[in-house]
């Protein structure tokens, strides 16, 4: 298959740039802003019939979660009308198309992890526009997948991993959310998931990705600094009215991946586990 990777300079498009050379069966053309506007059309369309793509994995987003209250214009042009044109274009061809969305889609007033059948209530500029990509997306084409994902981090860009390795060795003390809940999603695991439905065959429709296991920011960050080795920063507890942002963000938002977990019979890693392959990496770099 002939397959078009938007948002390729991203955390995840780096990482499924990695894990293309383990699958060579396919041929890749990994774009970001400089080769492919996505929100072009006929652009769009050009590249797409041009180079006779068979599939997108859409990795392309406006992620800046606060920004976005301010910056509504672009974070709508980003989120939601581009990945209907890409939907579009890839529609004529018959294609199929992967679109990464969020866990954001919620409000976080459940108290189970969220499933593919809850109903979305997005409470922030980045959900709205996330949610209505999803939708255009679902409309635009008829082999499609949304993937909803929660706290990436990876090696690559920059992260709540890195930015807390970072204030860890250079302040004696960081506070931290912890009344906020989810889980981590370390891209590199997501991009295997990715990878599973594009060789075992798109089955349209919702699924949730994220690692296994459930904790706070709070929790994530001690985490951290123990496998990074930081022992000189107090890391104290935070609310969430301690610390206010522009937008508003789930307080609870763990995922239910069952779905994922069944539909492609793929096993996914516990969230400390991905996080120490992770630092280690980082260590090494």
């Amino acid at each position: 298959m002939r397959i078009l990777i938007t948002g390729c300079n991203g955390q995840l498009g780096n990482e499924m740039q990695l894990l293309e050379k383990e699958n060579q069966q396919h041929t890749y053309f990994n774009t970001d802003v400089a080769e492919l506007d996505i929100t072009d059309e006929e652009a769009i369309n050009r590249f797409v019939t041009d180079n006779e793509i068979d599939g997108i994995v859409n990795c392309a987003a406006y992620t800046a979660v606060d920004k976005a209250e301010e910056n509504q214009e672009l974070c709508h042009k980003l989120n939601a009308t581009a990945p209907g044109l890409l939907a579009k274009a890839i529609e004529k061809r018959g294609g199929w198309m992967i679109q990464i969305s969020t866990d954001y889609v919620f409000d976080g007033t459940n108290h189970r992890p969220y499933t593919e059948q809850d109903s979305v209530c997005p409470n922030s500029t980045y959900g709205r526009t996330k949610l209505e990509g999803e939708q255009e997306v679902t409309n635009g084409c008829k082999r499609s997948m949304i993937i909803r994902t929660a706290w990436l981090y990876s090696t690559f860009g920059n992260n709540f991993v890195k930015t807390m390795i970072r204030l860890g060795k250079e302040k004696p003390e960081l506070g931290v959310i912890f009344d906020q809940i989810g889980t981590p999603t370390y891209a590199r695991d997501l991009a295997v998931a990715i990878f599973a439905a594009i060789n075992q065959g798109i089955v349209p429709g919702i699924y949730h990705f994220s690692n296994e296991g459930v904790i706070s920011w709070y929790d994530f960050t001690k985490a951290i600094h123990r496998i990074a080795g930081i022992n000189t920063c107090h890391v104290r507890p935070l609310h969430t009215s301690e610390y206010p942002t522009p937008a508003a963000r789930p307080h609870y938002s763990v995922l239910d991946k069952t779905k994922i977990k069944q539909t492609y019979n793929i096993e996914i890693p516990y969230w400390e586990t991905s996080l120490a392959e992770c630092i280690a990496l980082l260590g090494t770099d």
